[in-house]
């Protein structure tokens, strides 16, 4: 389903089957006085524009005409996933096994979904959209290539958002990137190397004392 003027981003997030079932097991009344009042975001703001800047992961879903699904990881180093306006996202989109069946589906259905999962924050953002290849960009192409990444960047993918939203933290285990627990282990040692160093120097001043 694309976002018309007529469309809310609840209808995309909810379709009818969907809240067929949420009537069914009881909880359509409660989302839809959410969709009354909060309802679900369609534009950037600073929640989500910080949560875009440090992602270095993401999952890319799309589904080809006939509704075949399928799920492409996306890695890079943060804010490799870019904020263009407040409705469009874009990233480099690297050269891979040469499968295209990303760019195969988007061919043929636009529809698409971005997950992002923070485990350290034990936090994650769904994304509903469409979203486009570009091949024939160069300047695009350079100014999303994070500096000093050692990727060869094969295209570029915009991606339009109709709507957003988060989970809870229910069931999501925290796990740290090895690189933050070198970093936090690298300062305790440093740490602890500095303190033994002190131990030292004052059993060195209290032996001379005696």
């Amino acid at each position: 389903m694309t976002q018309t003027a007529t469309t809310a981003p609840a209808d995309i997030v909810f379709s009818p089957a969907v809240k067929e079932i949420q009537t069914r097991k009881g909880s359509r009344e409660g989302y839809a006085r959410v969709e009354e009042t909060r309802g679900w975001r369609h534009e950037v703001d600073a929640d989500l524009a910080g949560r875009l800047a440090e992602a270095t992961s993401f999952y890319l879903a799309t589904a080809s005409a006939d509704g075949q699904p399928y799920i492409q990881h996306r890695g890079g180093p943060k804010g490799f996933l870019k904020v263009l306006d407040s409705r469009t996202l874009a990233f480099a989109d690297f050269s891979g096994n040469r499968q295209f069946i990303t760019q195969g589906n988007l061919s043929e259905n636009p529809h698409a979904y971005i997950f992002i999962m923070d485990y350290a924050h034990r936090r994650r953002v769904k994304i509903w959209g469409t979203a486009r290849v570009v091949e024939d960009d160069p300047a695009l192409t350079e100014s999303l290539m994070p500096r000093g990444y050692k990727a060869r960047p094969e295209q570029v993918i915009l991606f339009t958002i109709a709507a957003w939203d988060t989970n809870c933290p229910q069931h999501i285990p925290q796990k740290f990137d090895a690189a933050d627990v070198a970093e936090a282990l690298a300062v305790r040692d440093a740490r602890i190397a500095e303190l033994e160093a002190e131990v030292a120097r004052l059993k060195g001043e209290s032996a001379a004392a005696v």
